[in-house]
């Protein structure tokens, strides 16, 4: 019995029932002036239901109305884009407005006859209502008075949930808006993605250099070298919380641009602190730098800050030869240093997968492994 009751205590069964009372209203304006045309207002509708944006008006009033508080009720708010779009329309129209005076109808003659068989009841006469002018006075009739109002009930909860599915079937996003969702999904995740690859990339280089810049600070026991190692944690850690605070920028604020982002240009700072830390880096730039696309510069930095984190990390203050050259239409990364005295295996972390990663998604490759002797980092990223 309560759950029967159920939808008596939402407030969705009347705005529902509001929605489909408003285009009866509407009609009922038409036929106080000519009620011999009722079906004039239907075909008004037509051209209307073409109007591109009728379609954002009429996702608007179902939003609200039929699926109040859904975050995602499935129904599209934006103007009609192709004659697919505005025929689903027009059938919407045309839909709401005959659900609309079923509605009406049941909601005017269902009381009027509930009333009138109370009165039956009562022992009074019925007042010309058909099926019941005919009928005797009885208090039988007591019996049959509530039954109309149960089929009010169910016509209301009925039509209100027929509606609804309607309007998500006529309104709902075209396959078009839906590809527009998935494209921006997408984006937010690999926007997620990328954060977390900053965060990996900067965090991971400055905590590698500040634990190695420690370590051989406490066992030189040299107040001079000491310094100079406590410079580097601090050069390094300033660039870490630059780096953090542009990531939070864009988790503050998604359309942030991410132009303030470091690029090939800003590399040098990357060697230094690389240097800092006991390495004995060798670079080689050939080529225009300076003339590297936006996102294929910064995406290089990031993967040759991330080469270089992993020489830290693995085999120490070692020798790095690292080489950037950009000819035609292509920018290439080298980091090489000699193995350490156990090869690396891939590991659990996630330092060569992100370069790779980083790669992928500009069309290039990177490969890192044994090469000649050496450890070699190498990614190939192209500039068109």
């Amino acid at each position: 019995m309560a759950r029967f009751l159920r939808p008596l205590l939402r407030g969705t069964t009347y705005t529902r029932l509001l929605h489909l009372w408003v285009p009866a209203l509407a009609v009922s304006v038409w036929l106080l002036i000519d009620v011999s045309t009722p079906w004039v207002p239907a075909l008004l509708l037509v051209p209307l239901g073409l109007v591109p944006a009728v379609r954002t008006a009429e996702g608007v009033q179902a939003r609200l109305l039929l699926t109040p508080g859904e975050p995602e009720p499935g129904i599209s708010e934006t103007p009609s884009a192709t004659w697919r779009d505005r025929l689903r329309t027009l059938l919407w129209l045309e839909l709401r407005m005959l659900l609309g005076w079923a509605t009406a109808f049941a909601s005017v003659w269902l009381p009027i006859l509930c009333w009138e068989l109370a009165r039956c009841a009562w022992g009074e006469e019925p007042a010309g209502v058909p099926l019941l002018d005919r009928l005797p006075p009885h208090r039988a009739w007591a019996l049959l008075a509530p039954l109309p109002l149960l089929a009010l009930y169910g016509v209301v909860v009925a039509l209100g949930a027929m509606i609804t599915t309607g309007a998500r079937r006529l309104l709902g996003p075209s396959a078009a808006e839906r590809l527009a969702v998935l494209e921006e999904r997408t984006e937010r995740l690999l926007e997620r993605t990328r954060i977390a690859r900053e965060l990996h990339d900067s965090i991971g280089h400055a905590l590698t250099v500040a634990v190695l810049q420690a370590g051989a600070a406490r066992a030189a026991r040299d107040p001079e070298f000491t310094d100079r190692a406590l410079s580097a944690v601090e050069e390094t850690g300033r660039a870490a919380l630059e780096d953090l605070e542009r990531v939070l920028g864009v988790l503050r604020e998604a359309e942030q641009p991410v132009s303030a982002r470091p690029t090939l240009a800003d590399a040098g700072r990357l060697l230094e602190s690389a240097r800092a830390a006991g390495a004995a880096v060798e670079a080689e730039v050939t080529g225009a730098v300076e003339a590297v696309p936006g996102p294929v510069s910064r995406e290089g930095y990031r993967i040759l800050q991330e080469a270089l984190t992993n020489v830290l990390r693995h085999a120490g203050a070692v020798p790095v030869r690292v080489r950037v050259a950009v000819d035609g239409g292509l920018l290439a990364l080298e980091v090489r240093n000699p193995l350490p005295g156990t090869t690396p295996g891939p590991g659990r972390g996630s330092g060569l997968r992100g370069i790779r990663e980083r790669a992928a998604l500009l069309g290039g490759t990177a490969r890192g492994g044994p090469h000649e002797g050496d450890w070699q980092v190498r990614a190939e990223l192209p500039l068109g």
